[in-house]
């Protein structure tokens, strides 16, 4: 990612906390909550890996390519599965929106224009809309979900399967998403 180092070390260290939480969430008992979860800790850790400071660690043009063909494959999977569950068609748009980023990596690792012309390119804005757009709408669901759990009195429930926590989960990492498109 370019830019200034601190904020990408901070997105890095978000990212990862992310992806970490969603390797815990795996261990629900409900298997749809961990077959997204697992979805979810790899945008989270590829996020993280993405988002080091490209004045640390340049990484060559081959390992942009491989986060195509990882993400590429994540999109298929997530195309899959969303006949199941229209959830996964917000992973679908998360996994395009990495192979996006990558792409324009491979395309200029050195610096970041759309097509040789400066500015917005209309993929971008389009990914950056619905992203913040899914930010203020996870925002809003979240508020709800405080309430009622704090409300609902002496239930246990596993780290794996709080929906509050999975809520945030998506939300820091719409926000990390919306934060890394603004830089290409």
């Amino acid at each position: 990612m370019h830019g200034p180092a601190s904020p990408g070390w901070l997105l890095v260290a978000l990212c990862a906390a992310t992806g970490a939480y969603c390797l815990l969430r795996m261990r629900s008992s409900v298997e749809e909550q961990r077959r997204a979860a697992g979805g979810e800790a790899l945008m989270g850790f590829g996020m993280a890996v993405m988002a080091v400071p490209a004045a640390v660690v340049a990484p060559p043009r081959w390992a942009w390519t491989a986060y195509l063909v990882v993400f590429a494959g994540a999109a298929v999977r997530a195309l899959w599965t969303a006949r199941r569950s229209t959830h996964h068609l917000h992973h679908l748009v998360g996994a395009l929106a990495m192979v996006h980023m990558a792409a324009a990596m491979t395309a200029s690792p050195g610096h970041h224009t759309h097509g040789g012309r400066e500015g917005l390119a209309p993929l971008t804005g389009v990914l950056l809309l619905y992203f913040a757009g899914y930010v203020l709408w996870s925002g809003v669901r979240l508020v709800p979900v405080t309430a009622a759990a704090a409300a609902g009195g002496a239930r246990t429930v596993g780290w794996g399967d709080r929906p509050e926590l999975a809520r945030v989960c998506r939300l820091s990492m719409a926000l990390a998403m919306v934060a890394m498109l603004l830089t290409l």
